[in-house]
């Protein structure tokens, strides 16, 4: 069985979905104690580990894998830190400590040099830049934007920091893997070089306007009708809130389904502004895939209401909608619940990249296991 570190474990969507894919997860870093207390309830056997990965070198990677040093290491993955190249952020990139956790996680690469490695990450990692300037600092009156200044520029700098390595990286949505919901991240996969592997991400299964071999996009009325919920765990509405959204049809709707003489006072002086409005007064669309699962589904721009009842998703839809386990227990508030299963990795779609990667090295590995046999 080959063999993986996990960095950045978080709630586990990742790790799961690798181990599925065929892969023994020797160690799995995560640096909050309360997602390693999660880890640990829900995978006794699995050897979780609260650390920074900023303090890590390869002696202690394999002293706390249990490996000698130097055993070959077939895959290191991890869904690093968000919030630095998030568009709805400062965007400081690699200046933000969050970001500089994904240049540390290339040391280890290439410290280490395993086969492959796995990187998700948001889709603002592909326009960032190493050096962010403000808005108001552009324009025909300012000076023209530097190297470091222009979109992609975060992305070719990090990169170019992976000696070595093949590497594919691609913007996954993954509703066209037949995940109910239109989350879009971009994943990164390097091979080592010396291997000659060409590696390809794997086709979409599904689509929202289906080709030859593909299925149409799961809906998340499809998701809601196969599971059986005896009590629904969420944050409750605020009294004025809910009053409003009762008046958001059922089925999936926004605020622009409002009553005229309500929804400028109701949408503030977001009402006003140019785009990002979606979210307000959301009441989620049955007969489409859920929009990104976000960490706090009972905020005023970012809510995710159910088509039919008056609150918020539940942690349990949450659950089924990500493919966890309804029974999969979270360790913290309510509000931490979320934060954690709304930052994983949906589990299928881990499943369905780890697989593409283990047939990739399947050479590799067939060849260790001649060499143990002729031993």
């Amino acid at each position: 069985m080959p063999i993986a570190i996990s960095f950045f474990s978080g709630a586990g969507g990742l790790d799961m979905g690798i181990m599925e894919a065929g892969f023994d997860i020797r160690l799995a870093v995560e640096i909050e104690k309360k997602y390693c207390e999660t880890l640990r309830i829900n995978h006794p056997y699995l050897n979780v580990v609260q650390g920074d990965i900023m303090e890590y070198d390869a002696r202690r990677v394999y002293q706390e894998a249990n490996m000698a040093m130097g055993e070959q290491i077939d895959l290191i993955f991890g869904g690093s830190p968000c919030q630095s190249f998030s568009t709805a952020g400062r965007r400081q990139a690699f200046s933000d400590p969050r970001g500089r956790t994904m240049l540390k996680f290339a040391e280890l690469v290439n410290e280490i040099q395993p086969k492959a490695f796995l990187l998700e990450n948001v889709r603002g990692l592909l326009s960032a830049a190493l050096k962010h300037r403000p808005l108001k600092q552009r324009g025909k009156e300012h000076p023209p934007l530097s190297e470091e200044e222009q979109p992609g520029s975060a992305l070719r700098y990090l990169l170019s920091r992976f000696r070595g390595y093949s590497i594919k990286y691609q913007l996954i949505n993954a509703a066209d893997y037949g995940i109910p919901q239109t989350r879009e991240r971009v994943f990164m996969v390097g091979i080592r070089s010396d291997l000659g592997i060409e590696y390809e991400f794997p086709q979409p299964t599904h689509s929202r306007n289906p080709k030859k071999g593909q299925k149409r996009w799961v809906t998340l009325g499809e998701v809601l009708s196969k599971i059986d919920i005896k009590e629904h765990h969420y944050l409750p509405y605020t009294e004025e809130r809910l009053k409003l959204m009762k008046l958001i049809p059922k089925g999936g709707g926004n605020w622009r389904d409002l009553p005229k003489d309500v929804v400028e006072q109701a949408m503030g002086g977001a009402y006003h502004s140019d785009g990002g409005k979606v979210g307000f007064y959301r009441r989620l669309w049955v007969d489409k895939p859920s929009p990104t699962l976000m960490t706090s589904p009972n905020q005023k721009s970012t809510n995710l209401g159910h088509p039919y009842e008056d609150r918020p998703l539940s942690i349990e839809e949450y659950k089924a909608i990500q493919g966890f386990p309804l029974d999969y227990q979270l360790v913290g508030s309510l509000p931490e619940q979320y934060v954690q299963i709304g930052n994983a990795v949906p589990i299928k779609l881990a499943k369905i990249i780890g697989q593409s990667i283990f047939e990739a090295l399947k050479p590799t590995l067939q060849n260790m296991e001649h060499e143990l046999v002729s031993v």
